[in-house]
């Protein structure tokens, strides 16, 4: 079988990825632009809200990608059959990890919230968006198992389609719904909560029709639900539970962040909710990259070819930092063009400023970590991918909890520890694939 890990190769996996995210973000900048016009209380409590929304889900991102490298394995060894098999084994996990996750936050999300959350108008604001969102958790989950079958089979372009019809339909529901317009209720925060749900119910609608219009899920086997083979469950779980906990660990940890910072004040969770929006547009090319190289990375060892994997991930260590850089490059042309897509407030605006430039320099160092650390998960040893996860966090937490309460830092600079967070990752993950015994993993 031909090796081709090319550039353009590379580039035709990651683009529809990376386009993908960009409509996703849509969904982001959307919300974070409307709510900043509602208010700043509103504008920080949907970066909490929303931020204990995907603590939970990142447990099925975490399983998702587990699931999307053995797909990839079981693709680079032509075995059409059990990429069905496990993407079918993966939907016995999935769901009742959605049902467990919608009831942590029906039953938990008040309480939880109310311990760690200072303002009163904030907690209140947090638990009415969670009101509304609570219930996209299963189509989020849905979503997650259809990317990791199409970003294991190499086939990515339809998660460009599936995320820009979820983009389109939460903005036009957001402006409907957040500011009473089209005729819909006028709902605020709740709006947004409820716009993201219904559009990523419209998302799994349209990747289900894509599997039955393509004919994939007789070509791979999809939805078979052959007998259960306790084996090939173990084995997935396995592989992904690592993965499950580190990305569970590492929101959390985020989610810590901004409890922290909003310590500081509601102007200073407010600026970080902003540039958390900002920063996430520019993570977007690293991804599509990030997850090119875990999917190639399986693949060439499932063809036997572990000896292309340093080349593969330079290449696309390469392609990551040029892609960020130009992203870089404009938000440090125009930054205050860029903030006021998200508020009016010169106050908010000028004092955000100096924590884009530290976030848009910390956004070259993530390039090369992410393109790594996927690197490790592609090989399989997804136990070591948590331990440096949780070795990086642990210096992380500490260091912006020193910065805060021990120094008396400003918002700008505990946005630095997002500098240090790069650089750990960077280099932990490079120093396992260069000394670590990974390539005759088997999975």
């Amino acid at each position: 079988m031909e090796i081709n890990i090319s550039y353009k190769r590379i580039w035709s996996i990651a683009y529809p990825i990376i386009l993908g995210s960009v409509a996703q973000n849509l969904i982001n900048v959307t919300d974070t632009a409307f709510l900043g016009r509602v208010g700043e209380v509103e504008l920080g409590a949907s970066a909490l809200g929303g931020m204990f929304y995907f603590v939970l889900f990142m447990l099925a991102l975490g399983f998702g990608t587990g699931t999307q490298i053995i797909i990839s394995r079981r693709n680079g060894e032509g075995n059409s059959h059990m990429i069905g098999k496990t993407f079918d084994h993966a939907i016995y996990f999935m769901l009742p990890l959605s049902v467990f996750s919608f009831l942590i936050l029906y039953f938990f999300s008040a309480p939880i919230l109310r311990a760690v959350i200072d303002s009163d108008q904030i907690f209140q604001a947090s638990v009415e968006f969670l009101d509304y969102r609570m219930y996209g958790i299963f189509f989020a989950v849905a979503q997650v198992l259809f990317r990791s079958f199409y970003i294991g089979i190499s086939q990515t372009q339809v998660i460009t389609w599936s995320t820009v019809v979820m983009a389109v339909v939460n903005i036009i529901l957001d402006y409907g719904l957040i500011f009473g317009k089209l005729g819909l209720p006028e709902m605020g925060i709740k709006g947004a909560a409820l716009a993201s749900t219904i559009a990523e119910f419209v998302a799994v609608v349209y990747l289900y029709g894509y599997v039955l219009y393509k004919n994939h899920h007789e070509k791979f086997s999809l939805f078979s639900f052959e007998k259960y083979d306790k084996g090939l469950f173990i084995r997935n779980f396995q592989l992904a539970y690592p993965i499950m906990l580190q990305n569970f660990l590492s929101l959390s940890v985020w989610f810590a962040f901004f409890l922290i910072v909003e310590k500081l004040g509601e102007q200073a969770l407010a600026i970080s909710n902003i540039i958390r929006s900002v920063y996430i547009v520019l993570m977007i090319p690293i991804w599509g990259f990030a997850s090119a190289a875990n999917s190639m990375v399986s693949y060439l060892i499932g063809m036997r070819k572990q000896d292309f994997v340093f080349l593969l991930i330079k290449r696309i260590v390469l392609m990551a930092m040029a892609s960020v850089g130009l992203l870089v490059l404009l938000s440090q042309a125009v930054p205050e063009a860029i903030l006021r897509i998200y508020t009016n407030d010169p106050d908010l605006i000028l004092n955000s400023i100096p924590v884009l430039k530290v976030v848009s320099l910390s956004s070259i160092f993530l390039a090369s970590g992410f393109v790594f650390f996927n690197g490790v998960m592609g090989t399989g040893k997804t136990n070591v991918s948590f331990l440096i996860e949780l070795l990086v966090l642990l210096i992380y937490i500490a260091y912006v909890y020193v910065l805060i309460n021990f120094f008396g830092a400003n918002v700008t600079m505990a946005w630095t520890s997002e500098i240090v967070y790069g650089l750990l990752l960077t280099s932990f993950s490079w120093l396992y694939l260069l000394k670590g015994k990974w390539a005759l993993i088997k999975i």
